[in-house]
Protein backbone atom coordinates (compact mmCIF):
# COMPACT_ATOMS: atom_id res chain seq x y z
CA UNK A 1 0.00 0.00 0.00
CA UNK A 2 3.02 2.14 1.12
CA UNK A 3 4.47 1.83 -2.31
CA UNK A 4 1.70 1.96 -4.03
CA UNK A 5 1.13 5.69 -2.48
CA UNK A 6 4.68 6.39 -3.28
CA UNK A 7 4.30 5.40 -7.41
CA UNK A 8 0.93 7.60 -7.49
CA UNK A 9 3.25 10.95 -6.53
CA UNK A 10 5.38 12.08 -9.58
CA UNK A 11 8.02 9.87 -10.59
CA UNK A 12 10.96 12.65 -9.10
CA UNK A 13 9.17 13.15 -5.75
CA UNK A 14 8.96 9.19 -5.72
CA UNK A 15 12.73 9.00 -6.42
CA UNK A 16 13.63 11.74 -3.46
CA UNK A 17 11.64 9.77 -0.87
CA UNK A 18 12.99 6.45 -2.15
CA UNK A 19 16.52 7.70 -2.41
CA UNK A 20 16.25 9.33 1.27
CA UNK A 21 15.01 6.06 2.86
CA UNK A 22 18.19 4.31 1.24
CA UNK A 23 20.77 6.58 2.05
CA UNK A 24 23.52 5.00 4.02
CA UNK A 25 24.63 7.87 5.93
CA UNK A 26 24.88 11.64 6.56
CA UNK A 27 27.10 13.24 3.86
CA UNK A 28 30.43 14.63 5.25
CA UNK A 29 30.81 18.93 6.11
CA UNK A 30 31.43 19.65 2.27
CA UNK A 31 28.03 17.92 0.74
CA UNK A 32 25.95 19.30 3.76
CA UNK A 33 24.03 21.50 1.64
CA UNK A 34 23.24 18.76 -0.52
CA UNK A 35 21.78 16.42 1.81
CA UNK A 36 18.36 16.84 0.23
CA UNK A 37 19.30 16.92 -3.02
CA UNK A 38 20.17 12.90 -3.63
CA UNK A 39 19.76 13.75 -7.72
CA UNK A 40 22.71 15.98 -7.33
CA UNK A 41 25.24 13.44 -7.33
CA UNK A 42 23.39 10.48 -8.05
CA UNK A 43 21.13 9.44 -10.88
CA UNK A 44 18.22 6.51 -10.19
CA UNK A 45 19.59 3.31 -12.61
CA UNK A 46 22.84 5.14 -13.73
CA UNK A 47 25.96 4.91 -12.21
CA UNK A 48 27.93 5.88 -15.00
CA UNK A 49 26.28 9.20 -14.59
CA UNK A 50 27.97 10.07 -10.94
CA UNK A 51 31.20 10.93 -12.46
CA UNK A 52 29.35 13.59 -14.91
CA UNK A 53 27.90 15.05 -12.20
CA UNK A 54 31.27 15.22 -9.76
CA UNK A 55 32.59 17.36 -12.85
CA UNK A 56 29.77 19.51 -12.93
CA UNK A 57 30.39 20.65 -9.58
CA UNK A 58 33.92 19.96 -9.84
CA UNK A 59 34.89 21.92 -12.59
CA UNK A 60 38.40 22.52 -12.37
CA UNK A 61 38.95 18.28 -11.87
CA UNK A 62 36.97 17.80 -14.76
CA UNK A 63 38.93 19.91 -16.98
CA UNK A 64 41.87 18.20 -15.96
CA UNK A 65 40.88 15.12 -16.77
CA UNK A 66 39.54 16.06 -20.37
CA UNK A 67 42.57 17.83 -20.26
CA UNK A 68 44.92 15.14 -19.50
CA UNK A 69 46.67 17.56 -17.17
CA UNK A 70 46.74 18.06 -13.25
CA UNK A 71 46.83 14.95 -11.27
CA UNK A 72 43.70 13.55 -11.76
CA UNK A 73 43.99 13.77 -15.77
CA UNK A 74 48.00 12.43 -15.70
CA UNK A 75 47.33 9.48 -12.83
CA UNK A 76 45.82 6.99 -14.69
CA UNK A 77 44.03 5.10 -12.18
CA UNK A 78 42.50 8.72 -11.26
CA UNK A 79 41.00 9.37 -14.96
CA UNK A 80 39.83 6.00 -15.39
CA UNK A 81 38.22 5.29 -12.06
CA UNK A 82 35.24 6.49 -10.39
CA UNK A 83 35.63 9.82 -8.77
CA UNK A 84 33.85 7.30 -5.36
CA UNK A 85 36.41 5.05 -5.33
CA UNK A 86 38.94 7.66 -4.08
CA UNK A 87 36.85 10.06 -2.67
CA UNK A 88 33.90 8.33 -0.74
CA UNK A 89 31.07 9.41 0.96
CA UNK A 90 27.87 9.29 3.71
CA UNK A 91 30.40 8.46 6.32
CA UNK A 92 29.42 11.28 8.27
CA UNK A 93 30.20 15.11 8.88
CA UNK A 94 33.77 14.49 9.98
CA UNK A 95 34.83 12.08 7.66
CA UNK A 96 37.56 12.81 5.19
CA UNK A 97 36.35 12.43 1.58
CA UNK A 98 40.00 12.70 0.49
CA UNK A 99 42.52 9.76 1.08
CA UNK A 100 45.58 11.52 0.53
CA UNK A 101 48.89 10.37 1.78
CA UNK A 102 51.79 13.06 1.31
CA UNK A 103 54.85 10.24 1.85
CA UNK A 104 53.45 7.98 -0.67
CA UNK A 105 52.01 10.77 -3.39
CA UNK A 106 54.08 10.58 -6.64
CA UNK A 107 54.31 13.92 -7.92
CA UNK A 108 55.30 12.76 -11.09
CA UNK A 109 52.00 12.11 -12.03
CA UNK A 110 51.17 16.19 -11.48
CA UNK A 111 51.81 19.01 -14.35
CA UNK A 112 55.13 19.74 -12.28
CA UNK A 113 57.69 16.89 -12.12
CA UNK A 114 60.11 17.17 -8.83
CA UNK A 115 63.35 16.73 -10.29
CA UNK A 116 67.02 17.63 -8.98
CA UNK A 117 66.97 19.32 -5.28
CA UNK A 118 63.35 19.58 -5.83
CA UNK A 119 62.95 16.08 -5.18
CA UNK A 120 64.70 16.75 -1.41
CA UNK A 121 62.43 19.26 -0.10
CA UNK A 122 59.15 18.51 1.91
CA UNK A 123 55.67 19.47 0.68
CA UNK A 124 55.31 22.56 3.23
CA UNK A 125 58.15 24.03 1.96
CA UNK A 126 56.18 25.02 -1.56
CA UNK A 127 52.68 23.88 -0.33
CA UNK A 128 51.88 27.18 2.00
CA UNK A 129 48.66 26.09 4.41
CA UNK A 130 45.07 26.95 3.37
CA UNK A 131 46.29 26.86 -0.26
CA UNK A 132 44.91 24.09 -2.84
CA UNK A 133 47.97 22.13 -3.78
CA UNK A 134 46.73 22.89 -7.52
CA UNK A 135 46.91 26.90 -6.66
CA UNK A 136 50.72 26.09 -6.03
CA UNK A 137 52.74 28.52 -8.24
CA UNK A 138 55.59 26.58 -10.51
CA UNK A 139 57.15 30.01 -11.74
CA UNK A 140 60.89 29.62 -9.94
CA UNK A 141 60.34 33.16 -8.60
CA UNK A 142 57.35 32.68 -6.99
CA UNK A 143 58.90 30.46 -4.42
CA UNK A 144 62.89 31.64 -4.64
CA UNK A 145 62.34 35.27 -4.74
CA UNK A 146 63.89 36.12 -0.93
CA UNK A 147 66.76 33.56 -2.43
CA UNK A 148 67.00 35.40 -5.67
CA UNK A 149 70.54 37.39 -5.07
CA UNK A 150 69.77 39.29 -8.40
CA UNK A 151 67.13 41.71 -6.96
CA UNK A 152 64.93 41.46 -10.11
CA UNK A 153 67.55 43.05 -12.69
CA UNK A 154 67.83 39.92 -14.37
CA UNK A 155 64.02 39.34 -14.78
CA UNK A 156 62.00 36.78 -13.59
CA UNK A 157 62.66 33.80 -15.94
CA UNK A 158 65.19 31.68 -13.24
CA UNK A 159 65.23 29.02 -15.63
CA UNK A 160 66.93 30.78 -18.76
CA UNK A 161 70.34 30.26 -16.51
CA UNK A 162 69.61 27.79 -13.64
CA UNK A 163 68.54 24.03 -13.24
CA UNK A 164 66.68 22.70 -10.51
CA UNK A 165 70.06 20.81 -9.60
CA UNK A 166 72.05 23.43 -8.36
CA UNK A 167 72.03 27.28 -8.64
CA UNK A 168 75.30 27.22 -9.27
CA UNK A 169 74.95 25.35 -12.57
CA UNK A 170 74.42 28.02 -15.18
CA UNK A 171 73.56 27.78 -18.66
CA UNK A 172 73.38 31.45 -19.55
CA UNK A 173 75.99 32.05 -22.47
CA UNK A 174 77.35 35.40 -22.08
CA UNK A 175 78.43 35.23 -26.25
CA UNK A 176 75.07 36.40 -26.80
CA UNK A 177 76.47 39.56 -25.43
CA UNK A 178 79.16 42.38 -26.02
CA UNK A 179 81.48 40.62 -24.21
CA UNK A 180 81.95 37.00 -24.59
CA UNK A 181 84.01 34.84 -21.99
CA UNK A 182 86.95 33.30 -23.26
CA UNK A 183 90.30 32.11 -21.41
CA UNK A 184 90.65 32.59 -17.53
CA UNK A 185 86.87 34.28 -17.81
CA UNK A 186 85.30 31.69 -18.60
CA UNK A 187 86.32 29.97 -15.38
CA UNK A 188 85.66 33.56 -13.40
CA UNK A 189 82.66 33.77 -10.71
CA UNK A 190 79.72 36.28 -12.62
CA UNK A 191 80.39 38.33 -9.06
CA UNK A 192 83.72 39.14 -9.81
CA UNK A 193 82.98 41.28 -12.59
CA UNK A 194 79.17 41.99 -11.35
CA UNK A 195 79.58 43.35 -8.09
CA UNK A 196 76.89 43.89 -6.48
CA UNK A 197 74.79 42.26 -9.28
CA UNK A 198 75.28 45.99 -11.44
CA UNK A 199 75.10 44.62 -15.14
CA UNK A 200 74.46 47.75 -16.51
CA UNK A 201 77.93 49.95 -17.32
CA UNK A 202 80.34 46.93 -16.72
CA UNK A 203 83.37 47.88 -18.10
CA UNK A 204 84.94 46.04 -20.96
CA UNK A 205 88.33 47.18 -20.99
CA UNK A 206 91.11 45.23 -19.21
CA UNK A 207 92.52 47.70 -17.10
CA UNK A 208 88.40 48.41 -16.07
CA UNK A 209 88.77 45.33 -13.98
CA UNK A 210 91.93 44.44 -13.65
CA UNK A 211 93.47 47.95 -12.42
CA UNK A 212 94.13 46.38 -8.78
CA UNK A 213 96.22 43.02 -10.53
CA UNK A 214 98.17 45.03 -12.37
CA UNK A 215 101.52 44.72 -11.32
CA UNK A 216 103.60 47.16 -13.43
CA UNK A 217 101.19 50.18 -11.57
CA UNK A 218 100.53 51.57 -14.80
CA UNK A 219 104.19 52.21 -15.78
CA UNK A 220 103.94 50.19 -19.11
CA UNK A 221 100.27 51.97 -20.07
CA UNK A 222 96.60 50.56 -19.79
CA UNK A 223 96.41 48.15 -22.97
CA UNK A 224 97.20 45.05 -21.21
CA UNK A 225 95.92 43.50 -24.31
CA UNK A 226 99.63 44.53 -26.08
CA UNK A 227 101.17 41.40 -24.19
CA UNK A 228 98.65 39.30 -22.06
CA UNK A 229 95.69 37.54 -23.35
CA UNK A 230 92.42 36.20 -21.33
CA UNK A 231 94.21 32.62 -21.31
CA UNK A 232 96.03 33.66 -18.54
CA UNK A 233 98.28 36.72 -17.10
CA UNK A 234 101.54 34.67 -17.27
CA UNK A 235 100.42 33.71 -20.91
CA UNK A 236 101.85 37.25 -22.61
CA UNK A 237 102.99 37.62 -26.10
CA UNK A 238 105.66 39.93 -24.83
CA UNK A 239 109.18 38.42 -26.68
CA UNK A 240 111.58 38.96 -23.81
CA UNK A 241 114.40 36.95 -26.19
CA UNK A 242 114.80 40.25 -27.79
CA UNK A 243 116.05 42.01 -24.52
CA UNK A 244 119.45 39.95 -24.27
CA UNK A 245 117.94 37.68 -21.42
CA UNK A 246 115.40 34.81 -23.26
CA UNK A 247 113.38 32.94 -21.03
CA UNK A 248 113.76 29.31 -20.74
CA UNK A 249 112.56 26.37 -18.64
CA UNK A 250 110.76 28.16 -15.45
CA UNK A 251 111.51 31.57 -16.35
CA UNK A 252 109.13 30.94 -19.21
CA UNK A 253 106.33 29.89 -16.63
CA UNK A 254 107.26 32.92 -14.04
CA UNK A 255 105.11 36.02 -13.66
CA UNK A 256 106.86 39.45 -14.97
CA UNK A 257 106.46 41.36 -11.47
CA UNK A 258 108.53 38.27 -9.78
CA UNK A 259 111.35 39.13 -11.55
CA UNK A 260 111.06 42.88 -12.08
CA UNK A 261 109.82 44.43 -8.78
CA UNK A 262 110.17 47.81 -10.37
CA UNK A 263 109.06 49.17 -13.70
CA UNK A 264 110.99 47.00 -16.23
CA UNK A 265 111.66 49.89 -18.40
CA UNK A 266 112.93 52.38 -15.89
CA UNK A 267 115.22 49.16 -14.11
CA UNK A 268 117.60 47.03 -15.89
CA UNK A 269 117.93 43.96 -13.84
CA UNK A 270 121.39 41.87 -13.86
CA UNK A 271 121.08 38.54 -15.68
CA UNK A 272 123.51 35.99 -13.18
CA UNK A 273 121.71 33.68 -11.30
CA UNK A 274 122.25 34.68 -8.06
CA UNK A 275 121.20 38.34 -8.31
CA UNK A 276 117.69 36.51 -8.45
CA UNK A 277 118.55 33.88 -6.74
CA UNK A 278 120.72 34.85 -3.75
CA UNK A 279 117.59 34.03 -1.19
CA UNK A 280 116.71 30.69 -2.94
CA UNK A 281 120.38 29.10 -2.54
CA UNK A 282 120.61 26.69 -0.35
CA UNK A 283 124.09 25.99 -0.59
CA UNK A 284 124.10 29.88 1.31
CA UNK A 285 127.36 30.68 -1.36
CA UNK A 286 129.32 28.07 -0.36
CA UNK A 287 129.32 26.46 -3.93
CA UNK A 288 129.82 29.91 -5.22
CA UNK A 289 127.83 32.29 -7.13
CA UNK A 290 127.38 29.94 -10.35
CA UNK A 291 125.01 28.43 -10.07
CA UNK A 292 124.63 27.66 -13.68
CA UNK A 293 127.51 25.19 -13.08
CA UNK A 294 125.30 22.25 -11.51
CA UNK A 295 121.50 23.98 -12.30
CA UNK A 296 119.36 24.56 -15.34
CA UNK A 297 116.67 27.19 -15.85
CA UNK A 298 114.19 24.09 -16.08
CA UNK A 299 114.63 23.22 -13.12
CA UNK A 300 116.88 23.65 -9.40
CA UNK A 301 116.68 19.47 -9.06
CA UNK A 302 117.86 19.09 -12.51
CA UNK A 303 121.57 19.17 -11.69
CA UNK A 304 123.91 18.81 -14.28
CA UNK A 305 126.46 17.06 -10.97
CA UNK A 306 126.95 13.98 -11.86
CA UNK A 307 127.12 12.04 -8.39
CA UNK A 308 128.22 8.99 -9.71
CA UNK A 309 130.80 9.84 -11.40
CA UNK A 310 132.13 12.53 -9.29
CA UNK A 311 131.79 10.64 -5.92
CA UNK A 312 131.47 7.05 -4.81
CA UNK A 313 128.12 7.47 -4.11
CA UNK A 314 126.11 6.94 -6.59
CA UNK A 315 122.29 8.01 -6.32
CA UNK A 316 119.91 5.33 -7.17
CA UNK A 317 116.23 4.18 -5.91
CA UNK A 318 115.04 6.74 -3.28
CA UNK A 319 118.31 8.49 -3.13
CA UNK A 320 117.83 9.69 -6.88
CA UNK A 321 115.14 11.74 -5.01
CA UNK A 322 116.61 13.66 -2.38
CA UNK A 323 117.64 17.16 -3.00
CA UNK A 324 120.87 17.98 -2.24
CA UNK A 325 120.80 19.91 1.50
CA UNK A 326 118.79 16.63 2.72
CA UNK A 327 121.83 14.83 2.75
CA UNK A 328 124.55 17.71 2.91
CA UNK A 329 123.66 19.82 5.48
CA UNK A 330 127.23 21.63 5.57
CA UNK A 331 129.18 22.49 2.77
CA UNK A 332 129.70 19.41 0.65
CA UNK A 333 133.09 20.89 -0.28
CA UNK A 334 133.96 20.90 3.13
CA UNK A 335 132.49 18.46 5.03
CA UNK A 336 132.43 14.59 3.60
CA UNK A 337 129.84 12.56 4.19
CA UNK A 338 129.89 8.96 5.25
CA UNK A 339 128.58 6.36 3.36
CA UNK A 340 127.09 3.88 5.92
CA UNK A 341 123.22 3.65 5.98
CA UNK A 342 122.91 4.37 9.65
CA UNK A 343 124.83 7.33 9.48
CA UNK A 344 122.26 9.57 7.65
CA UNK A 345 119.14 7.22 8.87
CA UNK A 346 119.97 6.21 12.47
CA UNK A 347 116.50 8.53 13.40
CA UNK A 348 114.75 6.45 10.76
CA UNK A 349 115.75 3.09 12.06
CA UNK A 350 112.25 1.80 13.49
CA UNK A 351 113.85 -1.29 14.74
CA UNK A 352 115.45 0.83 17.37
CA UNK A 353 118.74 -0.82 16.58
CA UNK A 354 117.75 -4.30 17.48
CA UNK A 355 118.61 -5.45 13.96
CA UNK A 356 122.16 -3.66 14.30
CA UNK A 357 123.66 -1.07 12.04
CA UNK A 358 123.96 -3.08 8.66
CA UNK A 359 120.56 -1.52 7.21
CA UNK A 360 121.81 -3.15 3.83
CA UNK A 361 121.51 -6.53 4.53
CA UNK A 362 117.99 -6.14 3.98
CA UNK A 363 116.78 -3.56 2.83
CA UNK A 364 118.14 -1.54 -0.49
CA UNK A 365 117.99 1.94 -1.69
CA UNK A 366 114.47 1.41 -3.82
CA UNK A 367 112.46 2.41 -0.42
CA UNK A 368 112.75 0.76 3.33
CA UNK A 369 109.94 -1.16 1.88
CA UNK A 370 110.76 -2.52 -1.09
CA UNK A 371 112.09 -6.29 -1.71
CA UNK A 372 113.39 -6.58 1.50
CA UNK A 373 115.44 -9.81 1.75
CA UNK A 374 115.18 -10.56 5.42
CA UNK A 375 114.98 -14.46 5.57
CA UNK A 376 112.81 -15.70 9.02
CA UNK A 377 113.99 -18.95 8.82
CA UNK A 378 117.41 -17.59 10.21
CA UNK A 379 115.81 -16.79 13.11
CA UNK A 380 115.04 -18.25 16.30
CA UNK A 381 111.51 -18.41 14.66
CA UNK A 382 111.36 -20.14 11.50
CA UNK A 383 108.20 -18.97 9.38
CA UNK A 384 106.20 -23.02 8.53
CA UNK A 385 102.82 -23.95 7.51
CA UNK A 386 100.41 -21.12 7.92
CA UNK A 387 102.90 -19.17 9.54
CA UNK A 388 104.17 -18.55 5.75
CA UNK A 389 101.68 -16.71 4.47
CA UNK A 390 100.81 -14.12 7.61
CA UNK A 391 101.73 -10.17 7.08
CA UNK A 392 104.72 -9.34 9.09
CA UNK A 393 102.34 -6.77 11.14
CA UNK A 394 100.03 -9.34 12.51
CA UNK A 395 102.49 -10.65 14.55
CA UNK A 396 105.14 -7.31 15.00
CA UNK A 397 103.03 -5.10 16.44
CA UNK A 398 105.87 -2.73 16.51
CA UNK A 399 108.91 -2.33 14.11
CA UNK A 400 111.04 -3.48 16.83
CA UNK A 401 110.96 -6.93 15.90
CA UNK A 402 112.36 -8.91 18.36
CA UNK A 403 110.14 -7.35 21.77
CA UNK A 404 107.74 -10.03 19.59
CA UNK A 405 107.43 -13.36 21.87
CA UNK A 406 107.70 -16.75 20.44
CA UNK A 407 104.93 -18.38 22.66
CA UNK A 408 102.02 -19.24 20.25
CA UNK A 409 99.60 -18.56 23.42
CA UNK A 410 101.09 -14.47 22.92
CA UNK A 411 99.68 -14.16 19.32
CA UNK A 412 96.94 -16.73 19.55
CA UNK A 413 95.51 -16.07 22.66
CA UNK A 414 91.76 -14.99 21.00
CA UNK A 415 91.70 -17.94 18.95
CA UNK A 416 92.54 -20.50 21.77
CA UNK A 417 88.89 -22.06 21.79
CA UNK A 418 90.10 -23.77 25.15
CA UNK A 419 90.26 -20.70 26.93
CA UNK A 420 93.71 -21.79 28.76
CA UNK A 421 92.45 -25.09 30.42
CA UNK A 422 95.37 -26.42 28.34
CA UNK A 423 97.99 -23.98 29.32
CA UNK A 424 100.05 -21.77 27.03
CA UNK A 425 101.57 -24.51 25.41
CA UNK A 426 99.76 -24.61 21.95
CA UNK A 427 102.72 -26.56 20.55
CA UNK A 428 102.54 -29.73 23.09
CA UNK A 429 99.01 -30.38 20.30
CA UNK A 430 98.97 -28.36 17.74
CA UNK A 431 101.71 -26.91 14.88
CA UNK A 432 101.86 -24.31 12.35
CA UNK A 433 100.01 -26.15 9.40
CA UNK A 434 97.25 -26.21 10.84
CA UNK A 435 94.52 -25.63 13.90
CA UNK A 436 93.02 -28.86 13.44
CA UNK A 437 96.09 -30.97 12.73
CA UNK A 438 96.86 -31.64 16.45
CA UNK A 439 98.78 -34.96 17.51
CA UNK A 440 98.60 -35.05 21.14
CA UNK A 441 98.33 -38.60 23.25
CA UNK A 442 96.97 -38.15 26.14
CA UNK A 443 98.08 -42.13 27.00
CA UNK A 444 101.44 -41.51 26.13
CA UNK A 445 102.09 -38.18 27.36
CA UNK A 446 100.02 -38.15 30.71
CA UNK A 447 99.68 -40.29 34.05
CA UNK A 448 95.97 -40.96 32.93
CA UNK A 449 94.97 -43.57 30.54
CA UNK A 450 91.94 -42.52 28.40
CA UNK A 451 90.06 -46.38 28.14
CA UNK A 452 86.66 -46.77 28.20
CA UNK A 453 84.20 -43.59 28.07
CA UNK A 454 87.40 -41.70 29.04
CA UNK A 455 88.21 -41.92 25.49
CA UNK A 456 85.29 -39.98 23.33
CA UNK A 457 85.06 -37.08 25.68
CA UNK A 458 86.50 -33.54 24.71
CA UNK A 459 89.20 -32.14 26.59
CA UNK A 460 86.80 -29.67 28.14
CA UNK A 461 84.82 -32.13 29.91
CA UNK A 462 87.66 -32.84 32.54
CA UNK A 463 90.25 -29.64 32.00
CA UNK A 464 87.56 -27.24 33.07
CA UNK A 465 89.52 -24.21 34.78
CA UNK A 466 92.07 -22.28 33.26
CA UNK A 467 95.93 -23.03 33.58
CA UNK A 468 98.42 -20.11 33.93
CA UNK A 469 101.28 -22.39 33.06
CA UNK A 470 101.65 -25.79 33.24
CA UNK A 471 98.60 -28.10 33.37
CA UNK A 472 97.72 -30.15 36.17
CA UNK A 473 94.69 -32.14 36.61
CA UNK A 474 93.54 -34.92 39.53
CA UNK A 475 93.62 -38.54 38.14
CA UNK A 476 91.06 -39.26 41.18
CA UNK A 477 87.51 -40.47 39.72
CA UNK A 478 85.98 -38.23 42.38
CA UNK A 479 87.56 -34.82 41.49
CA UNK A 480 85.24 -35.04 38.11
CA UNK A 481 82.42 -37.26 39.31
CA UNK A 482 81.86 -35.96 42.59
CA UNK A 483 78.60 -34.88 41.21
CA UNK A 484 77.44 -37.79 39.75
CA UNK A 485 78.33 -39.86 43.02
CA UNK A 486 74.91 -41.13 43.83
CA UNK A 487 76.19 -42.72 46.87
CA UNK A 488 76.55 -39.33 47.99
CA UNK A 489 80.83 -39.88 49.43
CA UNK A 490 79.03 -43.03 51.69
CA UNK A 491 81.80 -45.53 49.90
CA UNK A 492 84.32 -43.24 50.08
CA UNK A 493 85.95 -41.23 47.24
CA UNK A 494 87.59 -44.50 45.63
CA UNK A 495 84.98 -44.73 43.00
CA UNK A 496 87.45 -47.58 41.52
CA UNK A 497 87.22 -49.68 43.85
CA UNK A 498 83.87 -50.73 42.70
CA UNK A 499 83.40 -48.76 38.92
CA UNK A 500 85.26 -49.00 35.64
CA UNK A 501 85.89 -46.22 33.03
CA UNK A 502 83.75 -48.69 30.85
CA UNK A 503 79.97 -47.36 32.65
CA UNK A 504 78.83 -46.74 36.12
CA UNK A 505 76.64 -49.74 35.93
CA UNK A 506 77.03 -52.53 36.81
CA UNK A 507 79.54 -52.11 39.86
CA UNK A 508 81.12 -54.83 41.33
CA UNK A 509 83.13 -54.30 44.39
CA UNK A 510 86.08 -55.48 44.11
CA UNK A 511 87.85 -56.29 48.14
Amino acid sequence: MVCLALFSLGSASAQTVIERLVSPGPLATPHANLESRCDACHIAFDRGAQNRLCSACHTTVGADVAAHTGFHGRDRRASAQTCSSCHSDHHGRTATMVAFNPQRFDHAVTDYPLRGAHTRVTCAQCHASGRKFRQTPSACVECHRADEPHRGRLGVRCASCHSDENWTQIRFDHSDTQFPLTGAHVRTRCTACHANERYDGTPTTCIGCHREDDHHRGSLGENCGECHSTANWATQRFDHARTGFPLRGQHGRIACAACHVQPAGQVRLPIECVACHRSDDSHRGRNGPNCQECHSETDWRQTRFDHARQTRFPLRGGHARLTCAQCHTQPAREVRLAMTCISCHRDDDAHAGQQGTQCEQCHNDGGWKAAVRFDHGLTAFPLIGEHVGVACATCHATPRFKDASTECAECHRDDDRHERRLGPNCAACHSPVGWAAWRFDHDAQTDFDLTGAHAGLQCEACHTRPMRNRVSQSSACIACHRSDDIHRGEFGSECGRCHTTERFAGARPRL
